[in-house]
């Protein structure tokens, strides 16, 4: 499965960014790790969420676009706040 998406792809982190549209998925990820680097995380933190929104994840979150409508994820933690993705 190719990494592109037929249709807009949506992103936010909640109570951090507003939701932005991009036409292509790696310009979404490029966006969420852009945001990612700003905030003030732990390490471990900041390593978990480069792995989950890494170049190499592009595949995974366009399958799980395209399966589920939706890519979401949210932190069990109080610290960290939901970063989502999903396609329009």
């Amino acid at each position: 499965m190719t990494a592109e998406l037929p249709f807009p792809v949506s992103v936010e982190i909640k109570g951090v960014t507003k939701a932005a549209t991009f036409t292509r998925l790696t310009d979404a990820l490029d966006a969420i790790r852009t945001s990612l680097a700003r905030l003030p995380l732990d390490s471990d933190q900041a390593s978990y969420l480069a792995d989950l929104f890494s170049e190499a994840s592009a595949a995974r979150i366009a399958h799980q676009l395209v399966e589920f409508g939706t890519s979401a994820w949210s932190a069990g933690s109080t610290r960290s706040r939901p970063v989502g993705a999903s396609g329009t």
